[in-house]
């Protein structure tokens, strides 16, 4: 992803989650893990605005991990906390735009997980329990980091319960961060899905050619034979993302209209130009 490319897109995502978190969160109590969580907490108790709070814990986190974090994750994640803190603190002045919990905990979930999932997409990350999970993981480094941040957020989840005193609240809490953990982990399976296309043709030469010279995928020739026809043909193989499959039938069908064209799903493909999102 290009590097202007990237900064829009870490935009629009700290936007999304910095709406979900100052008008669905916040506002109706909900705790679902995480630095947000211990925002609304500190929001509720103290009434110190959850943009302010967001940032600062977050900064206190970065120092905390400033010898084993890396230059590079600190710089991205105090792009990241910067932006979202900002968005957060401006939807904490919008109306709340319900005051029912369970549709606060969807639409705050689901929004909340496809924002995070459009900035870790980008390469930002937005602070939080990811950066105690990286922090933790140096330590014990066996340890998943998948069950360590769920462990954090659990705890995180059980405070509410002290603070606010409503076991209702703890299970909103916990319906949240599932919903937005599923939220997450779709977005990213749907960035790395991408097509396989095989191609059966009598001019897989000529064909490899012009791909390879018109666009920056690269093309496999394999010599074949048809059982039914028991003639020799050439297959092509190519992996593509999934918004060029158009573009290529179109460009094999202009040179063979014979072709005989399979595309098949592939859920992550690494290397010559092709991102793995995790």
């Amino acid at each position: 992803m290009k590097k202007r490319t990237a900064t829009l897109v870490t935009i629009l995502g700290t936007l999304i989650t910095g709406f979900a978190i100052g008008s669905f969160l916040t506002p109706n109590k909900i705790v679902g893990g995480g630095a947000s969580g211990i925002s609304t907490i500190l929001f509720h108790t103290f009434g110190i605005q959850p943009g302010v709070s967001y940032f600062v814990i977050n900064i206190v986190f970065l120092l905390l991990g400033l010898k084993v974090l890396g230059k590079t994750f600190i710089l991205k994640t105090l792009f990241g906390i910067s932006i979202l803190s900002v968005w957060t603190e401006i939807f904490s002045f919008f109306p709340i735009y319900t005051e029912n919990i369970m549709l606060a905990a969807i639409f705050g979930g689901v929004l909340y997980g496809f924002g995070i999932g459009m900035s870790f997409a980008a390469g930002a990350s937005t602070g939080g329990t990811d950066i105690i999970g990286r922090i933790i993981q140096s330590k014990f480094a066996h340890v998943p980091i998948g069950k360590m941040l769920l462990f954090v957020d659990g705890i995180i989840i059980a405070i509410s319960l002290i603070a606010f005193k409503d076991i209702e609240l703890v299970l909103i809490g916990v319906l949240t961060l599932i919903l937005s953990s599923y939220s997450i982990d779709f977005i990213i399976s749907k960035l790395n899905v991408s097509r396989i296309a095989f191609v059966i043709t009598d001019k897989g030469e000529e064909i490899a050619k012009y791909l390879v010279s018109t666009s920056p995928r690269g093309v496999t020739l394999i010599d074949v034979k048809g059982m039914y026809t028991n003639e020799a043909k050439q297959m092509l193989f190519c992996a593509l993302k999934e918004s060029e499959s158009e573009k290529f039938q179109k460009k094999i069908l202009e040179m063979d209209d014979k072709a005989f064209i399979v595309f098949s799903e592939s859920q992550r493909i690494k290397g010559n130009g092709f991102y793995l999102y995790k």
